[in-house]
Order: C-alpha cells, then structure tokens, then sequence
C-alpha cells in the first residue's frame, strides 16, 4: 500500500518510507488513500491480549511489514516498559468509563506510540537501505517531547532534537525533559508556545532541500508521522476488548469515545479504528479554552488568528492543530487539491472555511465541546468526592465534556485519560481546595499524601536531578538552530 500527500495525490510514499521522512515533501501529511484497502477482521481481535492485538492492527495499517516483523517489533516496544501488559487499563468511574493511557514510561499517553515509533523507524531503515543518520526535530507542548526523548535516547543511527515553549509546560513536564541524559539527544527552549515551535518545525523541513544536509535526513516524532499516529488507534480496540470481556456490552454495540486533544492525533487515531471497523457511535473532541477544534466542529470555520491562553491544561494549548488536515482529506474523499488550497489559506490568511458538504458529513461523526480551568478544577473536586477517582486537568476537561455533550447516551462512554495527575500537582492541589507548595516537586509529595497514591517512579527522582539541556532560543531562531545542530551530526 502506498501513502500519498494530503496536498498532493502524485506524492507517494511505501509505510517505511513515510515513517522515516516524517512529512511529505510539500509539507502535507502521509495518508491512507483508502481504508477499504486495509484487511483487518476487527472481530477476531478482541480476545488477543493487548500486545499480540498491537501487532496484527499496526500490520493491517503498514503491510510493508510481515506479521512477524510487526510481532517482534510489537514486543521489543512494550514488554517490561508500561506498568502491565495490558498498557492501557479501563476504570469504571461512575457511569463513565475511563481509558487510563499514562501506564507507561513517562506517565503520558504519548507513550504508546513513541515506545512504537523507534521500533518502526530502525526496521524501517533496514527495509529501506537507508545510510543515513536520521535527526528526529520535535515540537512538543509538553508531554511528546519526553516520550519521544525515553523512547529514542541512544538509539544507533538517530539523533533527537525537541522545542518546547519556555514558560508553556509544567514544572514537571520541563524537568523530564531538561534532565534527559542520552549522547544522541537535545533539548531547547523557545520564547513562544506550541504553535510557534510547530510552525519552526515544519518551515525547517522545508528549508532543508536547500541546507546541504549531506549524509542526514530529517524525520519527526510529532503525530504528523504515521508511524507515531497508528500506534494511537491500538488503544480504541483495546477499551473496546474491555467492554465485550466484562459483558458491558456485546460484539457490535456502539460505544462513545471523549477525546481531550488539541494537535487533534489522537482523536483521529479513534476515527482511523472506526474506518476499520470497530462500532464507535460518536468521537467527541474536547478543548480547554483554546478551542479553536471546537469552533471549527459546530461552524466549519478554522480561523487560528484570536487570542491565545495559557490554561492548566498545556498540552492543549495549541491553535494550529496539524492532524486536522488528515480528516480534511478523508471529508474531501481524498481531494488532494481541496486541501492543500485550505492549508495554503490558513499559511497566507490564518484561516479557512470547509464546504458545507464536508461540514455536514465531519459532523455526522464527531461531536466538540469546551471547558475553561475553573470547570477543569470543578470536576477534578467532583469526580474525587464522588468516585474517589483522581484525574489531571485534561482528564477533567474529557470528563466536563462528557456530562455536557453525552451526558444522557445510553451506550458506553469512554473518556480517554492522558496524563498522570503527579504531571500536573500544583493544578490538582488547587482543584481540590489543597494549598499547593510553593515547589512543585514539593506538590508531588504533597499530592500523594492527599491522595493516598503512589508518585508514578518516573517522576519521583525529578526534584534535584542535574539539568543537562539549558539553552533558551527565540521563536525566530529555530530553523537556523535546528539546521545548524543537524549539520554537526554530519
């Protein structure tokens, strides 16, 4: 199966090509032309265990690789490294279920895809004979980049460089990533926010057909590379298994998924299950009050030029949200002219306005809502006085919109939890009437008192631990530094 552009329907790509390029070389992003290309009897994975169901969905998405391939990648990127082989427990929390994706290394849902994507990127180097050294550029807003550091640090042949928006993360998301210890990886600060790394990100890949970047190819980490975005759709059959073993519901019943997103990857990686096959009623997509998805979900308008705000829940602070243009191409039946004209519109004017048609048929499929931090911090105390149930903040903005937008389904709601609370325990503290420390590596013993849970091992050793990445560059900068660091790997 080839991949092709988003932008460009001639731009073609095998799934190890498009894994190790990251982006396509108009900037549009690898897709399925069509799933009706993809063999997978969905039915006969819900009683393999999560690992073995891992391997034969990545093998259906990249059929490039053999069963065996896949299968042996499969545990080479999971066994021993998440809290349990299941990876992605579901616990019921009153009358919603909750899909708990922070098991893993970095206590972050990124984790699922970027223990994958190293896998994924040497096999694919093999498969392809490629010589050269791949220099991974990332932008993160705040859990990518640590997952994407754990998971690539002192793989041979790779060389990692993560942006993050100085002052735009958590405490402890900053201090995974500036302690982060590895010969092939670097860490910088940028003076901007997410969008601002991203958008640097994405005009360095353009730049470098003209940097002389002999004996380096440039790949990415972010969602953007399909070989971070298939990983994601794992866990949507995995919730499912969940509910057929428990008898909650039966095979080919429909179940809701709340989706808390701002790069909008892992919503689309449960669209992609359901393109597969599996029963999935409605993908609700949830914002903080950046909720520029939102907007475009009920108006058909994208228009990332308002105001920006830093809420307690960073990982969604974003207004431009790059997986969107896969779904654009999938609402457009692959209308590779369509949507590059829209992307060029949101470059040049900072906004674009999709065709009633395809509004009327993304619609029929998702649903949006918003929660601003003072709802975030209600339903943290709520969901913990009720349930004993103890979330993060973009947890809570999932949960908020769940009682808003489904709040009266009679199918099973999946509220998709992405981050450990301890990430996040100055904002928790807060939320639940506690007096936060001043330290927020103090907040982490703090919080494990009030909550009689275990600080995740990760996350414990952070307070003291040596700062090995410092530098701090402007927003400006980033393409020059960027290109200027792959060279040295030259």
């Amino acid at each position: 199966m080839l991949y092709q552009s988003t932008r460009n329907k001639n731009l073609t790509a095998t799934g190890p090509e498009a894994i190790l390029r990251g982006i396509a070389p108009d900037g549009g992003l690898y897709m399925i032309p069509d799933f009706s290309q993809i063999s997978l009897d969905w039915t006969s994975l819900l009683d393999l265990d999560t690992i073995p169901m891992a391997a034969k969905i990545l093998q259906a998405i990249l059929p490039d690789f053999s069963p065996e391939e896949m299968e042996e990648l499969s545990k080479k990127a999971y066994c021993g490294k998440f809290e349990s082989e299941d990876l992605t427990p579901l616990a019921k929390v009153g009358n919603r279920y909750v899909l708990e994706l922070f098991r893993g290394p970095t206590s972050a849902f990124k984790d699922v895809a970027l223990s994958m994507l190293p896998q994924l990127m040497t096999a694919s180097k093999e498969k392809t004979g490629m010589k050269e050294e791949i220099v991974i550029l990332t932008a993160t807003s705040g859990d990518t980049g640590k997952a994407a550091l754990e998971g690539f640090h002192d793989v041979e042949g790779i060389r990692i460089i993560v942006f993050f928006p100085n002052n735009g993360v958590s405490a402890v998301q900053k201090a995974q990533m500036v302690t982060q210890s590895g010969k092939n990886v670097l860490v910088a600060a940028i003076n901007g926010n997410f969008d601002d790394a991203q958008t640097g990100v994405k005009k360095t890949f353009a730049a470098a057909a003209d940097a002389d970047l002999k004996g380096i190819e440039l790949s990415s980490a972010n969602s953007i590379n399909i070989g971070r975005l298939a990983p994601q759709v794992v866990y949507y059959f995995k919730a499912y298994a969940d509910l057929v073993r428990e008898k909650t519901i039966a095979v080919g019943d429909e179940v809701s998924f709340v989706v808390p997103t701002g790069n909008f990857g892992d919503i689309l990686a449960g669209y992609f299950a359901k393109k597969l096959g599996l029963p999935v009623k409605k993908l609700i997509c949830a914002s903080n009050e950046n909720k520029v998805l939102t907007d475009f979900l009920e108006k058909g308008l994208y228009d990332r030029k308002r105001p920006f705000y830093k809420t307690t829940s960073p990982s969604m602070d974003i207004l431009v949200s790059s997986n969107l243009e896969r779904l654009l191409f999938m609402a457009a039946d692959g209308d590779s002219d369509l949507v590059g004209g829209l992307m060029k519109q949101l470059n040049e004017q900072g906004s674009y306005q999709i065709p009633a048609a395809m509004l009327q048929k993304i619609q029929s499929e998702f649903g949006a809502g918003f929660c601003d931090d003072v709802k975030t911090a209600a339903y943290i105390a709520k969901v913990w006085k009720d349930y004993g149930y103890l979330m993060d903040t973009h947890t809570a903005v999932g949960w908020a919109v769940s009682e808003e937008y489904v709040k009266d389904a009679t199918e099973p709601v999946i509220v998709l939890s992405t981050a450990s609370p301890f990430k996040f325990p100055h904002a928790v503290l807060s939320a639940l009437g506690e007096t936060p420390a001043a330290d927020e590596f103090d907040c982490l013993e703090q919080l494990a008192a009030v909550s009689n849970l275990p600080i995740p091992k990760n996350l414990a050793g952070l307070k003291g631990a040596k700062v090995l990445h410092e530098t701090v560059i402007e927003k400006d900068d980033l393409v020059e530094f960027a290109l200027t660091q792959a060279k040295k790997f030259q």
